[in-house]
C-alpha cells in the first residue's frame, strides 16, 4: 500500500515539476505554422519573406544563417533574395565576362533615391577571366540600418536587382513555388506575422495569429503582381 501511494506521488508531481522546470528555463510547447503568400490575383507567389515575432519563449530548430554567396551571372543577382541573420558575412561574386557593380541602398519606395545613406556597399567587381574564379569580396550586415530589406543594383546594368533581407527573428523564411513558408518549431501562443516581397514597395501591415497543438495557418495577399524573373 505505501508503495502504491509512493508511485501515484511521483506519477501526479511529475507534471507538476515538468512546469515548474519549463517556467524556470522558459522551455515553451512548439507548434508548426504554414504561411501562404498569394499575389493580387490570388496566385501563388515565391521569394517572399516571411517574419515571425512570437510572443513565446523558445529555441528555433536553425538559426538563419550568417554566411551566403550571392553571384552575379548572366546580369542577375543569383538568387535573387537572400535571407540572412544579423552580421552575416556575404559574399559576391561576378561569374560574368564583364565588370559589375554591387550597390545598396534601402529597400522600399525610395530605391537609390539616398546615395549617402550609412553603411551603404558600393564597390566594383571586374568580369572573370576563362579558367579562372570570379572575382568576389566579403560585406558584413550588421551597419546600421541593416535590419530590413537591402536593395542590391549596378550601375552599368540598371536592370539588374537582387535583395538581401536580415532579420534579428530566427523565425524568418522565404516561400516556394507554391507560395508557402514552413515553420515547425514555432512557441505556442500569439505571434506577430511579417510579409515583405520586393515589389510590393509599401508594407503590408503586421497580421496576429495563434499557434497551437494543431497546425495553423495564414493566409496572405499582396497588393501587386510580381514581375516574372527572366530565367
Amino acid at each position: 500500500m505505501h508503495t502504491f501511494w509512493q508511485n501515484a506521488t511521483k506519477f501526479i508531481a511529475a507534471p507538476a515539476i515538468f512546469y515548474w522546470a519549463s517556467s524556470l528555463f522558459g522551455i515553451a510547447n512548439a507548434g508548426s505554422f504554414s504561411v501562404t503568400v498569394v499575389d493580387k490575383e490570388g496566385k501563388p507567389t515565391a521569394d517572399a519573406v516571411v517574419v515571425l515575432l512570437p510572443s513565446g519563449k523558445g529555441t528555433a530548430r536553425a538559426a538563419l544563417p550568417l554566411q551566403a554567396t550571392i553571384a552575379q551571372e548572366k546580369m542577375q543577382f543569383v538568387p535573387a533574395v537572400t535571407v540572412v541573420g544579423v552580421g552575416a558575412k556575404v559574399r559576391f561574386v561576378n561569374n560574368d565576362p564583364w565588370d559589375h557593380h554591387v550597390r545598396s541602398s534601402a529597400a522600399g519606395a525610395a530605391q537609390f533615391s539616398d546615395t549617402k545613406q550609412a553603411g551603404a556597399i558600393d564597390l566594383r567587381l571586374e568580369g572573370k577571366s576563362e579558367g579562372k574564379p570570379g572575382k568576389s569580396v566579403e560585406v558584413a550586415m550588421d551597419k546600421a540600418g541593416a535590419q530590413s530589406a537591402v536593395l542590391l543594383g549596378c550601375y552599368l546594368h540598371g536592370s539588374m536587382r537582387g535583395h538581401v533581407y536580415v532579420s534579428d527573428s530566427a523565425w524568418t523564411a522565404k516561400t516556394g513555388a507554391d507560395g508557402v513558408a514552413q515553420f515547425d518549431d514555432v512557441p505556442e501562443g500569439s505571434v506577430q506575422v511579417k510579409v515583405w516581397h520586393a515589389e510590393q514597395l509599401l508594407d503590408l501591415p503586421m497580421q496576429q495569429a495563434t499557434v497551437g497543438a494543431a497546425p495553423a495557418k495564414l493566409g496572405v495577399q499582396l497588393q501587386i503582381v510580381p514581375r516574372r524573373r527572366r530565367s
